[in-house]
Protein backbone atom coordinates (compact mmCIF):
# COMPACT_ATOMS: atom_id res chain seq x y z
CA UNK A 1 0.00 0.00 0.00
CA UNK A 2 3.11 2.56 0.73
CA UNK A 3 4.18 1.93 -2.51
CA UNK A 4 1.30 2.73 -3.95
CA UNK A 5 0.76 5.85 -2.26
CA UNK A 6 4.88 6.68 -3.04
CA UNK A 7 3.36 6.49 -6.70
CA UNK A 8 1.06 8.87 -6.28
CA UNK A 9 3.03 11.67 -4.89
CA UNK A 10 4.86 11.46 -7.84
CA UNK A 11 1.95 11.76 -10.44
CA UNK A 12 1.52 14.55 -8.42
CA UNK A 13 4.71 16.04 -8.47
CA UNK A 14 4.94 15.52 -12.07
CA UNK A 15 1.62 17.44 -12.62
CA UNK A 16 2.09 20.00 -10.07
CA UNK A 17 5.77 20.81 -12.47
CA UNK A 18 3.67 21.17 -15.71
CA UNK A 19 1.98 24.50 -13.85
CA UNK A 20 5.50 26.06 -14.07
CA UNK A 21 6.32 27.41 -17.82
CA UNK A 22 10.15 26.80 -17.48
CA UNK A 23 9.52 23.20 -17.56
CA UNK A 24 6.59 22.81 -20.05
CA UNK A 25 8.73 24.96 -21.79
CA UNK A 26 11.93 22.42 -21.76
CA UNK A 27 9.58 19.55 -22.45
CA UNK A 28 8.43 21.30 -25.75
CA UNK A 29 11.84 21.56 -26.38
CA UNK A 30 13.25 18.24 -25.69
CA UNK A 31 10.03 17.06 -27.78
CA UNK A 32 10.73 19.27 -30.64
CA UNK A 33 14.86 18.20 -30.81
CA UNK A 34 13.41 14.43 -30.80
CA UNK A 35 11.15 15.12 -33.73
CA UNK A 36 13.81 16.87 -35.77
CA UNK A 37 16.02 14.28 -34.94
CA UNK A 38 13.68 11.25 -35.97
CA UNK A 39 13.14 13.22 -39.11
CA UNK A 40 17.20 13.77 -40.16
CA UNK A 41 17.39 10.27 -39.40
CA UNK A 42 14.72 8.85 -41.49
CA UNK A 43 16.12 11.56 -44.92
CA UNK A 44 19.50 10.52 -44.37
CA UNK A 45 17.95 6.89 -44.05
CA UNK A 46 16.06 7.59 -47.86
CA UNK A 47 18.97 8.84 -49.25
CA UNK A 48 21.07 6.34 -48.36
CA UNK A 49 18.40 3.65 -49.64
CA UNK A 50 18.81 5.77 -53.19
CA UNK A 51 21.89 6.21 -53.48
CA UNK A 52 22.67 2.80 -53.45
CA UNK A 53 19.81 1.88 -56.02
CA UNK A 54 21.83 4.68 -57.81
CA UNK A 55 25.30 3.44 -57.70
CA UNK A 56 23.26 0.04 -58.69
CA UNK A 57 22.09 1.43 -61.98
CA UNK A 58 25.41 3.13 -62.64
CA UNK A 59 26.99 0.15 -62.40
CA UNK A 60 24.21 -1.97 -64.78
CA UNK A 61 24.83 1.08 -67.07
CA UNK A 62 28.62 1.03 -67.59
CA UNK A 63 28.35 -3.22 -67.85
CA UNK A 64 25.77 -2.80 -70.66
CA UNK A 65 28.27 -0.02 -72.25
CA UNK A 66 31.07 -2.39 -72.03
CA UNK A 67 28.59 -5.30 -73.85
CA UNK A 68 28.14 -2.51 -76.43
CA UNK A 69 31.67 -1.82 -77.28
CA UNK A 70 32.02 -5.53 -77.43
CA UNK A 71 29.90 -5.82 -80.00
CA UNK A 72 30.72 -3.07 -81.88
CA UNK A 73 34.40 -4.51 -81.90
CA UNK A 74 33.20 -8.04 -82.49
CA UNK A 75 31.20 -6.32 -85.81
CA UNK A 76 34.33 -4.16 -87.16
CA UNK A 77 36.27 -7.80 -86.71
CA UNK A 78 33.59 -9.65 -88.58
CA UNK A 79 34.03 -7.05 -91.31
CA UNK A 80 37.47 -7.32 -91.85
CA UNK A 81 39.16 -9.00 -94.57
CA UNK A 82 40.72 -11.66 -92.11
CA UNK A 83 37.92 -12.62 -90.68
CA UNK A 84 36.07 -13.08 -94.13
CA UNK A 85 39.55 -15.10 -95.18
CA UNK A 86 39.49 -17.23 -92.27
CA UNK A 87 35.38 -17.97 -92.23
CA UNK A 88 36.10 -18.53 -95.81
CA UNK A 89 38.46 -21.65 -95.43
CA UNK A 90 36.78 -23.25 -92.58
CA UNK A 91 33.21 -23.07 -94.08
CA UNK A 92 33.80 -23.45 -97.97
CA UNK A 93 37.49 -24.93 -98.38
CA UNK A 94 38.66 -22.35 -100.10
CA UNK A 95 42.19 -21.27 -99.96
CA UNK A 96 44.38 -17.93 -101.46
CA UNK A 97 45.63 -18.44 -105.16
CA UNK A 98 48.68 -20.02 -105.38
CA UNK A 99 48.22 -22.54 -101.27
CA UNK A 100 47.98 -26.18 -102.22
CA UNK A 101 45.95 -28.14 -99.82
CA UNK A 102 46.99 -31.55 -98.69
CA UNK A 103 44.33 -33.71 -97.49
CA UNK A 104 45.78 -35.83 -95.20
CA UNK A 105 43.29 -39.62 -94.64
CA UNK A 106 42.23 -40.16 -91.52
CA UNK A 107 44.16 -43.38 -90.76
CA UNK A 108 47.41 -42.06 -91.34
CA UNK A 109 46.88 -38.95 -88.98
CA UNK A 110 45.57 -41.09 -86.60
CA UNK A 111 48.23 -43.08 -86.89
CA UNK A 112 50.93 -40.66 -85.61
CA UNK A 113 49.09 -39.26 -82.32
CA UNK A 114 49.71 -39.75 -78.97
CA UNK A 115 47.51 -41.52 -76.16
CA UNK A 116 46.69 -39.19 -73.85
CA UNK A 117 45.99 -40.84 -70.33
CA UNK A 118 42.81 -40.69 -69.17
CA UNK A 119 42.32 -38.60 -65.99
CA UNK A 120 38.96 -39.54 -65.40
CA UNK A 121 40.28 -43.15 -64.20
CA UNK A 122 42.52 -41.20 -61.66
CA UNK A 123 40.27 -39.10 -60.29
CA UNK A 124 37.70 -42.10 -59.53
CA UNK A 125 40.64 -43.92 -57.82
CA UNK A 126 41.84 -40.47 -55.60
CA UNK A 127 38.65 -39.96 -54.83
CA UNK A 128 37.66 -43.61 -53.43
CA UNK A 129 38.22 -42.23 -49.39
CA UNK A 130 35.45 -39.28 -49.31
CA UNK A 131 37.06 -35.65 -48.19
CA UNK A 132 35.55 -36.10 -44.82
CA UNK A 133 37.96 -39.01 -44.27
CA UNK A 134 41.05 -37.36 -45.78
CA UNK A 135 40.47 -34.44 -43.17
CA UNK A 136 40.12 -36.69 -40.49
CA UNK A 137 43.03 -38.97 -41.36
CA UNK A 138 45.19 -35.34 -42.24
CA UNK A 139 44.47 -34.23 -38.41
CA UNK A 140 45.39 -37.53 -37.06
CA UNK A 141 48.74 -37.81 -38.49
CA UNK A 142 49.13 -34.34 -37.51
CA UNK A 143 48.49 -35.02 -33.81
CA UNK A 144 50.44 -37.97 -34.43
CA UNK A 145 53.15 -36.49 -35.04
CA UNK A 146 53.22 -38.37 -38.55
CA UNK A 147 54.80 -37.75 -42.02
CA UNK A 148 50.90 -37.01 -44.36
CA UNK A 149 50.49 -39.48 -46.90
CA UNK A 150 48.61 -36.95 -49.04
CA UNK A 151 45.65 -39.32 -48.84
Amino acid sequence: MQTKTQYKALVLTFFNRLNDIRFVGQLLFVIIVLLVSWSGVKSIQTNYGLQKQITGLKQQNEIQQLQNDNLQLQNQYYNTNQYLELSARQNFGLAVSGEKEIIVPQQVALAHTIDLPNTNSQTQTTSSKSTMQNNIDSWINFFLHRPNTGN
